[in-house]
């Protein structure tokens, strides 16, 4: 059975920051790509950031560049999406997700839970 457990939400301030991770259990996903998903309250949900199986090509949305990094550990089976710089537009329920690269979005076979993280102003 696989399962992704996001963790490492929470409640910070602006400019501040935090880092989820994601871990994969189930099966090994060393051929897929890594990314993380946001969805905010009254939105749909959104891409923010592909690793590749590699873990060396990354792509994020124009929103976060800079100030968001992906990255993966395939040794843990984990991906982690570390946030600086956060603002109040970056509040939202951030997802893990695990499929193919399109080009632009990540196609995911495999979904976490879910985590919130809350940025107050």
């Amino acid at each position: 059975q696989v399962q992704l457990v996001e963790s490492g939400g929470g409640l910070v301030q602006a400019g501040g920051s935090l880092r989820l991770s994601c871990a994969a259990s189930g099966r090994t996903f060393r051929s897929l790509s890594m990314g993380w998903f946001r969805q905010a309250p009254g939105k749909e949900r959104e891409f923010v950031a592909r690793v590749n199986s590699g873990g060396v090509s990354t792509y994020y949305t124009d929103s976060v560049k800079v100030r968001f990094t992906i990255s993966r550990d395939n040794a843990k089976n984990t991906v982690y999406l570390q946030m600086n710089s956060l603002k109040p537009e970056d509040t939202a329920v951030y997802y893990c997700a695990v499929g193919s690269w399109d080009g632009r979005s990540l196609r995911a076979d495999y979904w976490g839970k879910g985590t919130l993280v809350t940025v107050s102003s």
